[in-house]
């Protein structure tokens, strides 16, 4: 599609729109209702075939997954604030992920490009100088935000299927858009994984933006991701008053005080890097009582799954140590998970040559190391791998008025069409490399 056109225009307004709409209407993981029936409004009309919800996601391998009250109290929430009527029953249950199917019924690769949803229990900034606040499009929703661009990635993924469905008598083969959940903790893709939504997909793309690169930039192949787990620890002790009878406490709040402390001080592993977070513990009930309870939430994370299983093990085996120590009971549960993976050099390839072509980029990068952050697109791409396809995880840089994860995080709205674009070309790209041309 040639720059300049009438469509692109047109685009540009219909991707600041949603993004401010989604911006408006943040939704954590696996309550992304109101978001999910939007874009399954916008895929239908635009004539994508949809499969949703279970269809698409695992039950079993859902993590850190909202509970049934939870789960019931946003639906309503969700069918108040502007959900699609004609879809929003699909995602009641929290099982929000969708695939849209593109079939040219021509031969041809199957291309899937991923796009993730959620929001992050943030307060965004009420500060005037926070331009969502200065043009009315702050978070309606007191403690969430969209504050890692995630809107913006739902407003790409729905431009590069207005784009798709413009020009599909140009394509050929299948293209699957695959909108994800719960992207913030790693906890959703592996769900649609399970569910075998890439089984068939020769060449796989995910796709962020922000994350340091700066606008006007582009980086093909985002390596470097660490494994990670994230774990809910629990600690069950015995309540006693602490000047009566403190011997029948048996205190939970020690237990996981000691977990804490231990945990901070496991190894270092000497094949590569490795992390280990205490990021919250709150315990007991009273000043003067014995702690009859006590919650921790752990981060692991390295270089490759092994390192990250190394520092899980000792995690547990910490817990339970503590447990004995203490004579508590304790529960740990795997809340989020992600794994390593590189990108596939071929495919960066290409998406390197469709940015360097845009006239909307001035610099491209063919691949640079994440460093210390982890990314659940990886299984996506490892399961891609594995059935001999090509995966890579590529970057729009854009300017942020602060951090991702910053109460006052923000995007240059320019980065929105250019992406669309280099999505678009890299079909292209990717068909003429099948077809020898």
């Amino acid at each position: 599609m040639k720059e300049g056109t009438n469509m692109a225009i047109e685009l540009k307004d219909k991707l600041m729109n949603w993004r401010r709409d989604l911006h408006q209407h943040p939704e954590t993981g696996f309550l992304e209702m109101r978001t999910a029936s939007i874009v399954a409004g916008v895929l239908s009309e635009l004539g994508f075939t949809l499969q949703m919800g279970k269809e698409v996601m695992s039950e079993a391998h859902c993590m850190g997954k909202p509970d049934a009250k939870e789960t019931a109290l946003h639906y309503t929430w969700a069918c108040d604030h502007g959900a699609n009527d004609s879809f929003v029953a699909f995602f009641k249950e929290g099982f929000t992920g969708i695939v849209a199917t593109l079939k040219t019924n021509r031969p041809g690769p199957t291309i899937a490009y991923r796009f993730d949803m959620d929001a992050l229990d943030i307060h965004e900034s009420e500060a005037f100088d926070h331009v969502p606040t200065k043009l009315d499009f702050r978070s309606q929703v007191d403690g969430k935000m969209h504050a890692c661009g995630h809107d913006a990635h739902t407003a790409i993924g729905l431009g590069l299927a207005t784009y798709l469905a413009a020009e599909k008598e140009k394509l050929s083969g299948t293209i699957k858009l695959i909108f994800q959940p719960a992207e913030e903790g790693t906890r959703g893709a592996k769900s649609m994984v399970e569910a075998n939504v890439v089984r068939d997909v020769d060449y796989f793309i995910a796709s962020h933006i922000g994350t340091g690169v700066p606008y006007g930039h582009f980086l093909a192949a985002n390596n470097g991701f660490l494994a990670t787990s994230k774990l809910d620890v629990t600690f069950k002790g015995t309540a006693a008053h602490a000047g009566g009878n403190p011997e029948q406490g048996r205190n939970a709040l020690l237990a996981a005080a000691a977990a804490t402390l231990n945990m901070h001080a496991i190894s270092r592993h000497s094949d590569g890097t490795s992390r280990i977070n205490v990021g919250e513990l709150h315990a007991g009930s009273g000043r003067n009582i014995i702690a009859h309870h006590a919650t921790m939430k752990v981060e692991t994370r390295g270089e490759h799954a092994g390192i990250n299983q190394y520092i899980k093990e000792q995690v547990e085996s910490i817990v339970a140590g503590a447990a004995t120590m203490y004579q508590v009971d304790y529960d740990i549960e795997t809340v989020g998970e992600a794994i390593h993976c590189k990108c596939s050099e071929e495919l960066a390839h290409i998406l390197y040559r469709c940015a360097n072509a845009s006239s909307d980029i001035e610099h491209v990068e063919l691949q640079k190391d994440a460093g210390a952050g982890s990314e659940d697109a990886t299984y996506f791409m490892e399961a891609v791998q594995k059935n001999g396809g090509l995966a890579s995880y590529c970057i729009f840089g854009t300017e942020l008025a602060a951090g991702h994860h910053n109460e006052k995080f923000d995007i240059d709205e320019e980065t929105l069409l250019p992406a669309v674009k280099i999505l678009y070309q890299s079909v292209y790209e990717i068909l003429k490399k099948e077809h020898g041309a």
